[in-house]
């Protein structure tokens, strides 16, 4: 089948750095554009008219509309769950540090952003093999090597006993989602109140520090 023009883009010419003003204005239209319009239907010289840039600059910042898509997903990410979140602090109580981290992912998965993205990216993975393993290194696999280093430095200082860190983060984030997650992506109604959403963090947490409390 044939490419559409928006899935065609120019080699990257080599001269000027990056503008970071206009990577930025690009990264909010194309969010906007993705989030409204799904990423068949997102068009680059929308997102190029409304980034106020022509769509030549945009293919010169990235290489194709799925790498565009890609990065509105990290940064989304990084905005919710920012890489100083996953640095351990020995000193501090561990419980307050995993709980600030289970507050960021819950914030992030259940925003109508990133459902969005969750549900396109299901529909997306039938017709495009490529796309789904960039989503998951930009959003879900940073995330989740960021708490798998979290748990690596508490198991090393002896306030975790963990004999694998990465299918530990995998549990944690397993648990956080829930059934709150599923209903919210299969459009099932619930109402969250603040009081449901802290007692499903609280209870999460607790229930993973003791499972890999110190023996």
């Amino acid at each position: 089948m044939a490419q559409k023009d928006d899935d065609l883009a120019p080699l990257p010419r080599r001269g000027r750095p990056r503008d970071p003003e206009r990577s930025r204005r690009i990264m909010e239209a194309a969010r906007n554009h993705f989030y409204v319009h799904g990423l068949e239907r997102a068009s680059v010289d929308a997102i190029a008219a409304e980034a106020g840039v022509s769509k030549l600059t945009v293919y010169s910042h990235f290489k194709d509309k799925g790498a565009l898509f890609a990065e509105t997903v990290r940064c989304k990410c990084e905005e919710q769950l920012p890489a100083a979140l996953f640095m351990a602090d020995l000193k501090g109580p561990l419980r307050k540090q995993l709980r600030s981290i289970a507050k960021g992912f819950f914030d992030l998965i259940m925003s109508e952003e990133a459902l969005a993205m969750h549900r396109m990216m299901t529909v997306q993975a039938r017709t495009d093999c490529a796309l789904p393993q960039m989503f998951w290194e930009a959003g879900p696999k940073r995330v989740q090597d960021g708490l798998a280093q979290f748990l690596r430095a508490e198991v090393d200082a002896g306030q975790l006993d963990i004999p694998d860190v990465h299918r530990a983060a995998s549990q944690f984030f397993c648990l956080l989602k829930g059934e709150a997650h599923a209903r919210q992506i299969f459009g099932c109604s619930q109402t969250l109140t603040a009081r449901d959403v802290e007692a499903h963090l609280d209870a999460t947490v607790d229930f993973f520090l003791r499972a890999y409390a110190p023996r």
